[in-house]
């Protein structure tokens, strides 16, 4: 069987040494088969066995390998549509429950890290940055929002105060929320995958679930293997392929671009981001920064619909860098690479059962880190017979993207060169 290895990143190449796991070769028996180990099936399995239940986790490729092992590494709190969208769309009661679970995923993130001592370079402090009145309005009015839900951890920045924390002359003002920050992401999830074995869950690498023999005990099938379990959960987002055909149509693969630099040194570092906080700014398509722990600036942006990997990730991202850092210009970039997030029309998650024991969580629509934590708490309840808050998400509506699986890519890409229109001219 062909071994998938990591795609060559910076995250990969710093990566905390761990044994490797063995493909699937049996039939094994478990109460709950996990397909997919990013950090939605990671932290589903996680909080199953903290409760007691036998997990199995079925992993394609390598602990890590979608995007939980390639993003921004950026803690940002809320969904990619914020609590007040959601409000409009499906009423008050739904939207309080969802906005009390919108600062959780950081939450489980910092306690996952210090429960199970897992080293990742965490760090606190996230800047949402201005490039206009318009967005700084925003951003107000997100603070009143975001407060209104009971998350205090916020301040707003003035033009001068945004200069103390970035050296960058784009931005008017900003808001930085205490309860963000940054994480080395591949390190997070093996982190979390090691913690998932000391409970006695166990990890199958280089194992696809190739077909689903549903019913009251369902079959996961990889190509070397079985797993029989009483419930599964899906957990494969943007890498989980047509294995299951509901969940296809209503979301569509979308890749995002990321770069590092060589190190940096201490004194350009600590002069372009002097508290270490991580960086978005305000636009529709926005770009992202932070400082790695050896000093490197890890900068991302760009959406490519559809999920094809761009031939020169530097001609992308390099520009952008430079008009946020021009002193940057003689650094050269260690590594570029691109990763896949699922998108979904609403832009919100779609969570769900299918028959009685398949459970899912898919779609987070590139605010995946603090989303897919939050996620996997969420499903083990429901598996507990607790399920308000899975509810609540569940009853989000979702629509197929127009004109099926073939229109999709053009549709969003459209969309998307009018909101970077939009962007480019401030209306």
């Amino acid at each position: 069987m062909a071994h998938t290895p990591y795609p060559e990143s910076y995250y990969a190449a710093s990566a905390n040494a761990v044994p490797p796991r063995p493909a699937l070769q049996d039939e094994v028996e478990t109460d709950v088969c996990v397909i997919g180990a990013g950090y939605t099936g990671l932290s589903s399995a996680l909080f199953l066995l903290e409760h007691g239940f036998r997990v199995t986790v079925l992993e394609a490729a390598k602990v890590g390998f979608g995007a939980s092992g390639r993003n921004g590494g950026q803690i940002v709190n809320s969904y990619s549509r914020d609590i007040d969208v959601i409000e409009r769309s499906v009423g008050p009661k739904q939207a309080q429950l969802l906005g009390q679970m919108a600062f959780e995923g950081g939450r489980i993130i910092r306690e996952r890290v210090a429960k199970y001592n897992i080293q990742c370079d965490l760090k606190d402090g996230g800047v949402f940055a201005a490039i206009t009145a318009k967005q700084m309005g925003h951003l107000e009015s997100q603070k009143r929002l975001w407060e209104r839900f009971g998350h205090t951890q916020l301040e707003l920045l003035d033009q001068r105060r945004i200069r103390e924390v970035v050296a960058c002359d784009q931005y008017i003002g900003g808001m930085l929320d205490m309860s963000g920050g940054h994480i080395h992401p591949l390190n997070l999830a093996l982190g979390e995958a090691a913690a998932v074995e000391s409970l006695g869950g166990t990890i199958y690498e280089q194992s696809s679930a190739v077909r689903i023999e549903r019913g009251a005990n369902p079959l996961v099938h990889t190509p070397q293997g079985k797993v029989r379990a009483k419930f599964i959960i899906v957990a494969g987002n943007a890498y989980l392929g047509n294995l299951v055909p509901e969940l296809a149509a209503k979301s569509m693969p979308c890749g995002t671009q990321v770069i590092a630099t060589e190190p940096l040194g201490e004194d350009l570092a600590r002069a372009m981001l002097p508290q270490d906080y991580c960086v978005e700014d305000c636009n529709y398509l926005l770009d992202y920064y932070r400082l790695s722990g050896d000093k490197r600036l890890i900068f991302g942006g760009g959406v490519v619909y559809g999920a094809r990997d761009p031939a020169n990730i530097e001609a992308i991202i390099r520009p952008k860098m430079l008009k946020a850092f021009p002193q940057l210009k003689d650094v050269k970039i260690d590594y570029a690479w691109t990763g896949n997030f699922l998108l979904t029309l609403s832009r919100l998650p779609q969570v769900g059962r299918l028959g009685d024991n398949i459970y899912y969580s898919q779609g987070c629509s590139g605010h995946g880190v603090t989303y897919t934590h939050l996620a996997g708490k969420v499903l083990a309840e429901a598996l507990r017979g607790q399920a308000e808050r899975f509810d609540a998400f569940a009853d989000l509506p979702h629509y197929p993207f127009p004109g099926g699986q073939m229109l999709r890519t053009p549709f969003a890409a459209l969309g998307a060169w009018y909101y970077g229109l939009r962007d480019k001219f401030g209306f």
